[in-house]
C-alpha cells in the first residue's frame, strides 16, 4: 500500500478545488489556538496563588480557611491515624469550644429516620482520620451526606454571577485581586469564599439550620454601602416585626408557610429550604440594567408572587414588582445620562489624566496597547480601584453605591431608602453636569492660554503602588 504523503493529502483534500484560502487558513489557525487557549487557561492556574493569575500571587495563611481546596495543609505535629471519638478525647482539652458546639449539633445527636437510630458522624468523616492528611470540609464533602443542598447549591452556576457558588472564582479572578495589596483584597475573599465552604452560613462545627434560618447569617455579609441588605431590610415592615418578637420565634421550623410571622431573607430567598438564591433574580441585583419583561424573568415573577402571596394578595404581589420595575427605569434614566456625560467627555479628551497618562488595568494587554478611559458598567468598575479623574470616581459612586441603595430599598420595602438614594441620585446627576461644565471651561481657557497640561508621575507609581505590586 501506497505510504501517503500528509503534504499531498492536504492540498489535494483541503485546499484544491475545495477549500479556497480564506476557508482553510482560519480552519489551520483555529486549530492552532484553541489548543493553545486551553492549554494557557490551564497554565495560568498552576502558580502558587489561585484563579487565572495564579502565578501573579501569592496567598496569606488565612486561604487555606478561605480556600480550603486550594490552600489548606494538615498540621504535622501530630502523626496517626486516630478514630472519631480519639478525636473527641483530646479536643475535649485541646479546643473545648468546638467539641461542645460539636455535642450540640445533629451531628452529634442525630436522632431516628424511619425508626432508626441514624450513625452519629464523628470529625473523621468531615477532616479525615489521618492526622498528617487531615482536610477542611468543603462543599464535595459535605455533598457525601447533604447531596440534595449541594447539588441545589451548584446549580447556581447556571445563573451566571452574581451568585453564592461562583462567588470564589469571581475574586480570585479578577484582575485587580492580583495587582492591589491583599490588605485591601483580602477581605474581598473573606465573604467570597461562601463558594468554597458551607459554614459561612452554617457556622462550625454546630451546623446550624436554625442559625443558618435567621437574617445574621446572611447579613455576615451582605452589609455595607454596595448591598445595604441589612439596613434595607431591618428598615421594612418584615424587619421591623422580626426584630421585635424574632427572637422568640422557633427557628428549628423548616421555611414554609405558616411558620414565621415574618419573612426572613432565607424565607424570601430559599423557598422552603432550597439551597438557591440566584434563581430569582430580576433585576440581576441591581447592578445591571436588563430587560425584566424576558419570558425567563416572567417565570422568576411569577415565582416571587407565589412567595409572596403566602402573605399578601397575588395582585398587591405584582404590584409591588411594577413599583420595583417602575424605580429600576428610573434609576437606568439617571445612570444613563450620567454614563452619556462622561462619554462626551471621553470623546472630545477631555478626562485627566487621559488613558496612557494612568495606571492601565492590570493584566489587560488591551490596556497597554490600546489605553481607553473605562466608563459604564464592567468597565467602570476599575474606577473602585484605581486612578481615575474626579469625575470618573464620582460616577462609579452614583453607580454602585446610590444606584444600589435605592435599588436594594425598593427591593426589600424600604420606601424611605428609595426616596433618600432616588435623591442622591438626582444631586449626583447636577454634581456631574456641574464638573463636566467646569472641565470644558477650563479646556478653553488652557488652549487659548497655549497651556498643555502633563499628569505627574505619581498617577502611575509610588512608594505605595510599588511596593504593593512588588509583594502581592
Amino acid at each position: 500500500m501506497e505510504k501517503m504523503n500528509p503534504a499531498k493529502f492536504f492540498k489535494e483534500h483541503f485546499v484544491k478545488d475545495r477549500w479556497p484560502a480564506y476557508v482553510w487558513f482560519p480552519f489551520i489557525v483555529a486549530c492552532i489556538s484553541i489548543p493553545a487557549g486551553f492549554y494557557y487557561v490551564n497554565w495560568s492556574q498552576e502558580g502558587i496563588g489561585a484563579g487565572l493569575y495564579s502565578h501573579q500571587w501569592a496567598p496569606d495563611d488565612v486561604f487555606a480557611y478561605w480556600s480550603p481546596n486550594d490552600f489548606y495543609q494538615s498540621v504535622d505535629t501530630v502523626k496517626g491515624k486516630f478514630t472519631g471519638q480519639q478525636c473527641i478525647q483530646c479536643h475535649e482539652a485541646l479546643t473545648p469550644g468546638i467539641v461542645k458546639d460539636w455535642e450540640n449539633s445533629l451531628h452529634s445527636n442525630p436522632g431516628n429516620n424511619s425508626g432508626k437510630k441514624q450513625a452519629i458522624v464523628y470529625c473523621t468523616e468531615c477532616h479525615g482520620n489521618d492526622h498528617e492528611e487531615l482536610h477542611l470540609p468543603t462543599p464535595d464533602i459535605c455533598a457525601n451526606c447533604h447531596k440534595q443542598q449541594h447539588d441545589q447549591f451548584m446549580d447556581e452556576k447556571r445563573f451566571g454571577f452574581p451568585s453564592h457558588a461562583l462567588a470564589m472564582e469571581r475574586a480570585l479572578d479578577a484582575s485587580h485581586f492580583v495587582d492591589k495589596p491583599k490588605a485591601e483584597v483580602t477581605p474581598c475573599v473573606q465573604c467570597h469564599s461562601v463558594a468554597t465552604k458551607c459554614d459561612s452560613c452554617h457556622s462550625r462545627h454546630e451546623f446550624s439550620a436554625a442559625e443558618a434560618r435567621r437574617p445574621e447569617a446572611c447579613i455576615t455579609c451582605h452589609s455595607g454601602p454596595p448591598h445595604p441588605d441589612d439596613e434595607s431590610y431591618f428598615a421594612s415592615a418584615h424587619g421591623k416585626i422580626y426584630l421585635q418578637e424574632g427572637d422568640d420565634w422557633d427557628w428549628s421550623k423548616p421555611l414554609t408557610k405558616g411558620n414565621y410571622k415574618a419573612p426572613t431573607c432565607a424565607y424570601c430567598h430559599m423557598d422552603n429550604g432550597q439551597h438557591q438564591v440566584a434563581n430569582k433574580s430580576i433585576w440581576k441585583f441591581g447592578i445591571k440594567q436588563i430587560n425584566p419583561q424576558t419570558s425567563g424573568n416572567e417565570i422568576k415573577r411569577d415565582q416571587w408572587v407565589e412567595r409572596c402571596s403566602e402573605c399578601h394578595e397575588s395582585d398587591w404581589s405584582r404590584q409591588q414588582l411594577k413599583a420595583l420595575d417602575l424605580e429600576r427605569k428610573q434609576a437606568w434614566d439617571k445612570l444613563n445620562k450620567a454614563e452619556r456625560l462622561l462619554r462626551m467627555l471621553r470623546s472630545d479628551n477631555l478626562l485627566f489624566p487621559p488613558a496612557g497618562k494612568r495606571p492601565s488595568y492590570p493584566n489587560s494587554t488591551m490596556d497597554r496597547f490600546f489605553p481607553r478611559e473605562r466608563i459604564g458598567f464592567f468597565d467602570g468598575q476599575a474606577s473602585a480601584f484605581y486612578n481615575v479623574s474626579a469625575i470618573e470616581r464620582n460616577y462609579f459612586e452614583m453607580w454602585y453605591f446610590d444606584n444600589l441603595s435605592a435599588y436594594k430599598g425598593a427591593a426589600h420595602g424600604d420606601f424611605s431608602r428609595v426616596k433618600k438614594s432616588h435623591q442622591a441620585l438626582d444631586d449626583d446627576l447636577i454634581e456631574l453636569n456641574h464638573q463636566a461644565e467646569k472641565i470644558r471651561q477650563l479646556s478653553t481657557q488652557e488652549k487659548n492660554a497655549g497651556i498643555h497640561p502633563e499628569a505627574d508621575a505619581f498617577w502611575n507609581s509610588g512608594e505605595y503602588t510599588d511596593y504593593n505590586r512588588e509583594n502581592n
